[in-house]
């Protein structure tokens, strides 16, 4: 089964990987107080689909391209696994095994 997840735009240093990957839809919002991102005006949010046998080279492009300068991360999912990619650290979360969030929650805000 296909992963699917949002891609935030803003959130990449290196924009190619959106190139990479098929864009279901795009919403943009205007930032607010509730975003935390002051240093940008808007969130253009890809929402989309990989290929369940791309999954973990697309969550390790991601996790490279993910702007150095502030905290972001990345997650997409099917029905068997959860990624959740920092910069520089992917975390590939079974379903069957949720308490492997414990790893990434420590690692990061999620």
């Amino acid at each position: 089964m296909n992963y699917q997840g949002v891609i935030i735009e803003e959130s990449l240093e290196d924009k190619h990987v959106i190139g990479l990957v098929h864009i279901l839809n795009t919403k943009i919002e205007n930032v607010t107080e509730k975003h935390r991102t002051p240093w940008i005006k808007k969130w253009t949010l890809h929402t989309i689909e990989i290929p369940e046998e791309q999954g973990e080279n697309i969550s390790k492009i991601i996790s490279s391209s993910l702007d150095k300068k502030h905290n972001w991360y990345a997650d997409f999912k099917n029905d068997k696994f959860h990624y959740i990619i920092f910069l520089n650290k992917v975390f590939k979360v079974d379903l069957n095994n949720p308490i492997l969030y414990k790893d990434a929650k420590t690692y990061g805000i999620f």
